[in-house]
């Protein structure tokens, strides 16, 4: 039945949106790490801590620090349990920060029975199903020898961190159907398991249990297990969206489509359409021009449950990147004769609102126009997305076309260093005149020649080059493959007058030489910093777990009262670990520094850390080097 408009709770927040922003999204539920509540009660292995130090370099090396926030499994006593939560779930999308100790071994267990496995597999060339984000295998102890173990899915690329360093995971699952009698008519299945930021599984169907599971059965519910028998593991901000089976759903849509030049959606109140027909997709599927027409679309929306609901409505033909004095179209969103969203060139296509809603059935009416195309924005579609109280973020009635088959264009470093000059998004700001550099150990890096900068490290596969190379190469930009930390951007050398002064911005004094190549193969950068002379290079160490960064500089004529400083690192926090390397970031990488120097840990103006070492120089040569490791 058709609620009325008063039966609607319209609270309204509306979000800008362009190319480069995230995804507005309704809020995940927490898992409360101030105390164990949450959890059903367990050994005492399982314990909460403020901060965890696992050494990068020995197992069984660790330490925690009083307080709350992290879970540990410190299995230096005689209990070994696992942990499950009081929450149990069906369909979940889950997110977790975890920590490896030096060659530890755990997995999360999704429904208590479906393993992600958690394991040190730092540096792993070709990952197996016993890796980390693997999905792990079923056990079948009738089977033959060597062959015990079964349906194992290692992950596409390993992209796991050095142990000590936090990871993250973001797994979809969908959890297996049951008919009226209980019996099982689909399997579970991973829909997509990201970590650290790499899509590593999609559309993984798995028969059953995996191997120590805590349930052999199989049930629509099930709580979360983290293992606790096998190694040490500090976890940490687990959130989740639970969602229900009935879905949000569009039905009867009729399209009216009118031809012509407009202005604004509010003359359609006025015209006669040109035609009208049933539609069962968002598009403009009206015959006639690609261009100069608008269309009304009216049909049922069935919310299932009340609550806050997320939508997102996208125009296709209004490209994020627009001239807002040149308008090619515009449109509205009603639900229940009520204005939800208005779209405008300048809004780049895009609109979102937070909504609560009463569940029923309403009518929906979408108004829009448009003028003109243009080359790089075809489409003619309409993306309408909704997320809300059990239902996942998911594109309604999306039309499926046939896109000009292309396969991904991508560029890999098999057998030595690999250079793709190109264009790079960092910080969501395209740079132009960059150099990313693909390392056969996986360690990847971006320079900005223009300006001087590093930008970007990533361990994984190199690059993704379809942008550049497809077609007209729209975007022109060239992709990590891997899993991405971004730097600050910044120069790496300035002219300081002490350790105190301020970090500039950018280089007014530099200027960019070229670069050389060396025996290897790697670029070794040319430029001058005033009157410094400047060679900085990279290489690969430790079979690729390593990124070693080399400053060799002449001064020239020093400027009085002022040295050359390196800037190191920057971030959130920077903190000495008792084996002598320096974690940035909340324990996002390491720095290691050679010898016995000490660099300055300094606090800036806008409270971050960072990690300076001055460059001296012996006859008139000083060189700095540092590794990155992660």
């Amino acid at each position: 039945m058709q609620r009325p408009l008063c039966c609607l709770l319209l609270c309204l927040l509306f979000y800008a949106a362009s190319v480069s922003a995230q995804k507005p999204e309704l809020p995940y539920t927490t898992i409360n790490f101030q105390n164990l509540n949450d959890f059903k009660p367990t050994g005492s292995n399982w314990k909460l801590a403020g901060d965890v130090f696992y050494d990068l370099n020995k197992s069984g090396g660790g330490s925690v620090k009083s307080g709350t926030g992290i879970l540990v499994n410190d299995l230096s006593g005689k209990s070994k349990d696992h942990l499950f939560t009081k929450m149990e779930h069906g369909d979940i999308e889950l997110e977790l920060d975890f920590m490896m100790e030096k060659g530890s071994n755990s997995g999360i267990y999704l429904q208590g029975r479906y393993e992600i496995q958690l394991f040190d597999s730092w540096g792993v060339k070709v990952p197996t199903p016993v890796d980390c984000g693997s999905i792990y295998e079923r056990w079948d102890e009738s089977r033959p020898e060597g062959r015990k173990g079964y349906e194992g899915h290692p992950p596409a690329q390993n992209v796991s961190k050095a142990p000590g360093l936090w990871q993250h995971y973001k797994i979809v699952f969908r959890a297996p159907r049951f008919n009226e009698k209980g019996e099982k008519i689909a399997n579970a299945r991973f829909i997509k398991v990201i970590q650290n930021g790499v899509t590593i599984h999609e559309n993984i169907e798995v028969t059953g249990p995996t191997r120590s599971a805590a349930f052999q059965d199989e049930k629509p519910m099930g709580p979360l297990m983290i293992q606790g028998d096998h190694g040490p593991v500090a976890i940490r901000t687990i959130k989740y969206k639970a969602y229900a089976i009935e879905p949000v759903a569009l039905t009867k849509l009729q399209l009216s489509a009118y031809d012509g030049k407009f202005k604004s959606v509010d003359e359609l109140a006025s015209l006669t359409p040109k035609r009208e027909m049933p539609i069962d997709v968002l598009a403009h599927l009206a015959p006639g021009s690609k261009d100069n027409f608008a269309g009304k679309i009216t049909g049922t929306i069935h919310i299932p449950r009340s609550g806050e609901y997320l939508l997102n409505l996208n125009l296709r033909w209004i490209p994020a990147e627009v001239n807002p004095n040149v308008r090619n179209g515009a449109g509205e969103l009603k639900i229940a004769g009520k204005k939800l969203l208005t779209i405008n060139t300048e809004d780049g296509g895009t609109a979102s609102t937070k909504v609560n809603l009463e569940a029923g059935d309403y009518p929906l009416e979408l108004s829009y126009y448009k003028n003109f195309g243009l080359w790089y924005a075809r489409s003619n579609d309409i993306l309408l997305s909704v997320e809300g109280p059990g239902f996942q973020y998911t594109t309604l009635n999306q039309i499926i076309r046939a896109e000009d088959p292309v396969s991904e264009i991508s560029l890999l470093a098999r057998s030595e260093p690999v250079m793709q000059r190109g264009f790079v998004n960092h910080h969501g700001l395209k740079h132009t005149h960059t150099i990313s550099v693909g390392e056969p150990g996986d360690a990847n890096y971006t320079v900005d020649l223009a300006k001087g900068e590093f930008l970007q490290i990533w361990r994984g596969d190199f690059l993704e080059t379809t942008p550049m190379w497809h077609g007209r190469g729209e975007t022109q930009l060239s992709v990590p493959l891997g899993s991405v930390i971004e730097l600050s951007g910044k120069p790496s050398l300035a002219w300081l007058a002490d350790k105190n002064a301020a970090w500039p911005d950018s280089n007014a004094t530099y200027s960019n030489l070229g670069y050389d190549i060396d025996k290897s193969g790697r670029p070794v950068f040319k430029y001058t910093l005033g009157t410094a002379s400047v060679r900085e290079s990279f290489a690969s160490t430790d079979e690729g777990r390593k990124l070693s960064h080399t400053f060799t500089v002449a001064p020239g004529t020093t400027v009085a009262g002022q040295g050359i400083w390196c800037r190191i690192a920057s971030g959130s926090d920077i903190t000495e670990l008792p084996n002598g390397m320096y974690a940035i970031n909340d324990k996002q990488y390491f720095i290691e520094l050679p010898g016995k120097e000490k660099p300055v840990i300094r606090t800036t103006a806008a409270n971050t850390k960072e990690l300076l070492m001055s460059i001296n120089a012996t006859n008139n040569t000083g060189t700095v080097t540092y590794s990155i490791v992660w």
